[in-house]
Parts: C-alpha cells; structure tokens; sequence
C-alpha cells in the first residue's frame, strides 16, 4: 500500500490542468497578439533573426503575455529561464540567483532572469542587477505594468530596451476563444451578443478571458444564453485603474483634451471611467474647475463660475447626486468658446517679471506721503484717468526704459471677441495721446 506521496504505477493520472496553462503558447508564432514587438520587424523580431538578443524591460497591463513570452525568448536562444518575483524576493534570495548563473555561464550556458514585477524591487534592489547584465552573467528580462521611466532606476533602463506590450485587442479575443474552444472541442453555449459581452468582462486580458470562458464551458446549459443570463451568471471584471498610477494620469488627460477639443461626448465618456474606476469626485471638480481657467479663461468668464457652482453642489449632496453637477459641468465646458489668452498672457508676464529683476516701476506711478518722496519725484506727472478724455491717459506703467510688451492676445471666440475690441480701441488711444505728446 503506498503513502500518501507515493502513486500506484498503475494509476497514474494527469492532474487537471487550468484552461490558461493548457493553451500556454509553445512557440512565438503562436502568441497571440503583439505583432509590434513579435513580427518580422519588429524588435524582438529582428534581434532573434540577428542573434542579438539584449535585456528587455516589457511594460503592459496584466495578462497580455509577458510571461510567456520571456519563457519562450529562452526557448529560442538556449538560455536557461529563470523566473522570479520581485514581491517574493530578497536580497539572499537574488545572491543565489546570481552565483547559479555564474556556475551556470562558466559551464558554458547562459540565463535569462526572468522578474515580475520589477518595479517592485527599490533603487537599490535595481542597482544589485547592473555589473550582472554588464558582464553577461544574466540576460534580463523584466516584467511591469507601471510605467518604467518613473519606476526603474535610469541605469537599468540605459542597458534595456523597454518593449511596449499592448492589451489585447477583440480580434485577438475571439482568435483566442476559437483556439479555447478548439481545445474544448466544443463551442461556447453563447448567443453572439453574448460573446461580445464576455470580450468586455475580459477586458483586454487574455488570462481573465481564458479563466471565464473555462467556467462557461463548464456549465450545462442547453439553449445559448444570452448578454443578461451571462451577466447574472458572472460577474464583469473590475476595471483597471490606479489612482496614483498611469491610468489616473492617462484618463485626466484624456478627459482634459476632450474637453479643450470641445467633444462633451468624449469628455463624458472619461469622466464616467474615472468615476467608475474609484476616482475621488472632489479631485475631478478641481480639475475640470482648472480646465474651465486654462483653456476657457475669458472667452466665457461663467464657465468658471458653473465649475465652481457644480463643485459646491456636489460638496452639499454627495455622491452619487453631486456627481450630475460635475457631469454638466464637464459639458458646459466642453462646448463653451476656447481661449488660452490669459493663461498665456500670465505664464509670458511670470517670464518677463523673473527677466526684470528689480527694476523699480516709474515714479509718477508712485505715491508720495514724505516731502522727501515728493522731492525725488514720486507721483510727479501722474494723468489721473478719470480725468483724462474717454477716462484714458495712455500713460507708460511699466518700468522706464523697458519696450512695452504685448502679454494678453485676446482670441477672436467668445466674449473675448469683445476683450480684443477694448484691447484695440486702447492701443489705438494709447498711440494717439503718444503722438499728441
């Protein structure tokens, strides 16, 4: 009678594997998806034809094949792999790493190191790769979803290329579903609608897509269901969104331009996915608020005031009431006139002032309460407007012997149509008192 870790000879069964693990690619050619990186010429396509395989970094969203793919590059260059995991890992444990592989190069085999998450190792961590990779010791691969030029040290990444690896796209999900139903042998019970909507829960991943189609498969059903029988019977995968991450950065500005491009369409669209991601309704409202001051300024001086409005009705009703202020604030602002003439007005006159130093303003601009101030001339000469015809003296205000500058260029949009109007009339008299002086 065997123990418990001993099997009869005779009955020896293949424990069951996960659908994933089953369709894992044995090749490159049967990756699917990243014909950027993987084709002929691509990078990873030219380097394997060249036999120039150099350390990469590949930066992507979960499950689009970066693990796989450094499996398989070890496969075509005689590398031994080697995986590891920079949640997992520490210091001792990349010590041993590094003395195998130096057994391993001076026996004459190479090795490719494999890291997930790379971005978790700190600066240190980073650095303990480096005379590795440079007296080829190793051959490293690293593995991140977040973006490597804020996350990996520069010296890393001066001796890797950084490989953009993609989500993967619906073509590439349903290429993928045939080859899972292939392996099934058997068709999904799913009416056509409904398969589309299993792309959508799958979100550009192919390892979440692969794991819901292997619990459908396992259902007996007998007629097809369809998109609402699916969606009781799963649940849709969470969207992918770091609030401190890319993703938070790449939806604001996303959002942003929409709306400077004037497409509320748009501008809703990723003002819903931030919300839906878990962003914090009170960081939109100061940004959208910003957006209203950067890129509508004067052309409709009420944008910032529906901003400000719709931000204090969301702070009195909360979400998810307040949450349809900002929402018609986003397109207020998305279809109000475009202007960035004060905004570039003011980041010239910041320019202009750090030039300037400390160059004083002109003394009959200056007030004189002291005899003494009087006596060098403060406030000597001074037009007072309002007594001036059309109530415009035209006089210099900027420092003496500085040319006048040209700082607020009104658009023609909007109210400032009007602004520019005013802008012109005063240049006009301003010009004309000159000559008259």
């Amino acid at each position: 009678m065997g123990d418990l870790f001993h099997t009869e000879s005779g009955n020896d069964v293949e424990p069951p594997r996960p659908l994933a693990d089953r369709l894992r690619p044995k090749t490159l050619a049967e990756v699917i998806g990243q014909e950027q990186v993987l084709g002929p010429e691509a990078p990873l396509g030219v380097m394997l034809s060249s036999g120039s395989l150099s350390s990469l970094v590949f930066w992507g969203p979960p499950g689009v094949g970066k693990t796989t793919i450094a499996r398989l590059l070890a496969q075509e260059t005689d590398l031994h792999f080697v995986q590891i995991s920079a949640i997992f890992t520490g210091v001792p444990d990349l010590k041993k790493v590094f003395e195998a592989a130096k057994i391993r190069r001076q026996n004459g085999q190479g090795t490719l190191l494999f890291v997930d998450e790379i971005h978790r190792f700190n600066k240190a961590q980073q650095d303990g790769f480096l005379p590795h990779m440079e007296d080829g010791t190793i051959l490293l691969v690293g593995a991140t979803t977040e973006n490597p030029s804020f996350e990996l040290n520069a010296a890393v990444l001066s001796r890797a290329q950084v490989l953009v690896l993609e989500r993967l796209g619906l073509a590439d999900l349903e290429r993928l579903t045939q080859r899972a139903e292939k392996e099934l042998d058997r068709k999904l019970p799913l009416t056509p609608a409904a398969r589309d909507a299993l792309f959508e829960m799958a979100d550009g991943d192919g390892r979440a897509l692969l794991n819901l189609i292997e619990q459908v498969a396992a259902w007996q059903v007998k007629e097809p269901l369809d998109s609402e029988a699916l969606g009781s019977r799963l649940m849709r995968r969470a969207t992918k969104y770091d609030k401190s991450g890319d993703e938070h950065y790449n939806l604001i500005s996303a959002l942003h331009k929409s709306v400077r491009g004037s497409d509320p369409d748009a501008a809703l669209y990723w003002f819903a996915r931030m919300l839906q991601g878990g962003e914090d309704p009170r960081f939109l409202a100061r940004r959208i608020t910003r957006m209203a001051v950067e890129d509508i300024g004067l052309a409709d001086p009420q944008a910032q005031t529906h901003c400000l409005h719709a931000w204090e009705v969301y702070e009195r009703l909360g979400s998810p009431e307040g949450e349809l202020a900002l929402a018609q604030a986003v397109v207020y602002i998305a279809l109000a006139p475009k202007s960035n003439g004060a905004y570039v007005g003011y980041k010239a006159a910041m320019r202009l002032a750090k030039q300037s130093g400390s160059e004083p303003p002109p003394k009959h601009i200056l007030n004189a309460p002291t005899s003494l101030m009087k006596d060098q001339g403060y406030g000597s000469g001074y037009a007072y407007d309002h007594d001036a015809e059309d109530g415009f003296s035209g006089q210099n205000y900027f420092p003496e012997g500085m040319k006048r500058p040209v700082l607020y260029q009104p658009v023609e949009r909007g109210f400032e149509r009007e602004l520019k109007k005013r802008v012109a009339y005063f240049a006009r008299l301003r010009e004309q008192r000159g000559r008259d002086d």
